[in-house]
């Protein structure tokens, strides 16, 4: 669709972002560097850069893809529609990358029995989707895909997940299904895309071993857990 570009649209979406930004980095502009010794905390954690590699991922692939039509994209209301789909799409499977991922760690340095870890996560992810709910912009999809995350954490068996890149196994894809790009295009570019959503993840990995205080998370949890 043509017309005058949809600035309103543009500029929330790029508050939004934004947003993901000031809780990853905080206000001064320099990194978070606070431990994950609670569950609050590793819920943070888990929401925002869950949220970044998801954003990032998608723009980028879109602006590199668009070049300067890139601003263009967004005057399109049945194209900005496809991209918020793609947006939370693409969010639900970087939060079941890293919950998977997280929680290993948490195991692994900690004592914690392994059927416990597994209701703190459940709980924790099935959480943080019920209070993004079903966004109206997320497509009629939506709920039965979150619905799978939390059974891939259900059936996670935990104790198997070594550290590295192997949880990440589902945003790399979700890359390349749902950016509204011409499946040719796709197909190209497929092998680059999901590598550049692996690198994206090596960053939030060292960052999360560094912050991590198993011990104290597990002692902090609640005693219904």
């Amino acid at each position: 669709m043509g017309g005058q570009p949809n600035s309103e649209g543009i500029g929330q979406r790029i508050s939004a972002f934004l947003g993901t930004l000031r809780q990853y980095v905080g206000l001064s502009g320099s990194r978070k560097r606070e431990p994950l010794n609670d569950p609050e905390s590793l819920r943070t954690f888990l929401e925002t850069r869950a949220s970044l590699v998801a954003q990032t991922s998608l723009y980028g692939y879109l602006r590199t893809r668009a070049g300067s039509r890139y601003p263009d994209l967004f005057d399109d209301d049945n194209f900005v529609v496809s991209i918020n789909i793609a947006k939370w799409q693409i969010w639900l499977d970087c939060l079941s990358d890293l919950s998977i991922y997280t929680g290993a760690l948490v195991i692994q340095r900690s004592d914690i029995e392994e059927d416990r870890l597994a209701l703190f996560m459940e709980s924790l992810v099935e959480s943080i989707i019920a209070d993004a709910g079903w966004p109206h912009e997320a497509g009629m999809a939506f709920p039965e895909h979150a619905e799978g995350v939390l059974t891939r954490i259900r059936h996670c068996t935990w104790s198997t997940i070594e550290d590295g890149e192997d949880a990440f196994s589902r945003s790399p894809d979700s890359l390349v299904t749902w950016t509204p790009i011409i499946d040719e295009l796709k197909q190209l570019d497929a092998s680059i895309v999901r590598n550049s959503v692996r690198y994206r993840w090596q960053e939030i990995r060292r960052e999360y071993r560094d912050l991590l205080d198993a011990e104290s998370l597990v002692q902090r949890l609640p005693p219904t857990i």
